[in-house]
């Protein structure tokens, strides 16, 4: 039976040269991403910024419901196309987006290292990557094996195809496919197969290619639940993210440990968060994890 720890854990972004949290501060946050700056919303940032003055390319305003809407407002131009930026062997395009991200989640990098140290050194495991968005958590496991994206966006999914050829990935095995991921995880079930690592990052809301309707305190249970069936005793990983919701990651992990009482391993918990620059930084906050593993 899989073991829960019971100390939560931080997995912290430090920033690299594609990405860097500059400054943080009275619910918003000051980013460069490469060549590029923007100031965002952010409500973890309760403190005072250290910076005097922000002085970015662009600002996404929020509108007045708490849930989403706002626009981009730009104090300098911006390519319309976006730009290339990478990280490791990764290649994707950054461009600022409706709904207030640049196509990539920098958050997620200590994630993606993880799960490369889970399969070590292996190269023909079969890993799956649920609401994969622009794919370069699919291209970080590629090089392990086998990936099946899964994202209900074809926007997305067409996008994640273009960094793959941006990276020079466009021939690795990454089944790409538009799809509603907890239909996908339950024919999958159906199907008896089975992963060495499974990451998912559902969000609040969303709808499915068929007008699927997704909500996520009524249905993570059930996914989480089919999850654990695709995994076995042999299986590495499994990790789950959740953003923007009244959630303590201590609940997710209890969602985990009743899920997977039947494998071996550990469950832990706690936060991704990412570090500022400069002296003494301060760590920002962004979404709260649970993970299975199993070494």
């Amino acid at each position: 039976m899989a073991q829960l720890a019971r100390d939560p854990l931080v997995m912290e972004c430090a920033g690299w040269d594609a990405y860097r949290l500059l400054d943080s501060g009275d619910g918003r946050k000051f980013e460069a991403f490469g060549p590029h700056s923007f100031i965002r919303p952010e409500p973890q940032a309760m403190w005072r910024p250290r910076m005097a003055e922000w002085d970015a390319d662009g600002e996404f305003v929020p509108g007045s419901d708490e849930d989403g809407g706002g626009r981009w407002s730009f104090a300098r131009d911006v390519p319309e196309d976006g730009w290339e930026l990478g990280w490791n062997e990764a290649r994707f395009t950054a461009r600022p987006t409706p709904f207030r991200h640049l196509q990539f989640f920098p958050d997620m990098a200590p994630v993606w290292d993880w799960m490369r140290a889970m399969l070590g050194e292996q190269t023909e495991a079969e890993t799956l990557n649920l609401f994969g968005y622009t794919g370069v958590g699919s291209l970080a496991l590629s090089q392990h094996g086998r990936v099946t994206h899964v994202d209900a966006s074809k926007k997305s999914v067409a996008q994640a195809r273009e960094n793959a050829a941006l990276s020079g990935m466009e021939e690795r095995p990454i089944r790409w496919l538009v799809d509603d991921a907890a239909k996908f995880a339950a024919r999958e079930v159906r199907r008896e197969k089975r992963y060495d690592g499974i990451i998912l990052d559902p969000p609040k809301f969303g709808r499915g290619p068929k007008s699927e309707t997704w909500r996520l305190e009524e249905n993570l249970p059930g996914l989480i639940a089919d999850c654990a069936k695709l995994l076995d005793n042999d299986s590495c990983f499994l990790f789950l993210t959740v953003y923007a919701v009244r959630m303590s990651s201590l609940a997710i992990a209890g969602l985990l440990e009743e899920a997977m009482r039947d494998l071996p391993g550990t469950i832990e918990f706690g936060d991704l968060a990412v570090r500022e620059e400069g002296d003494n930084p301060r760590l920002l906050p962004t979404a709260i994890f649970a993970r299975w593993s199993n070494p």
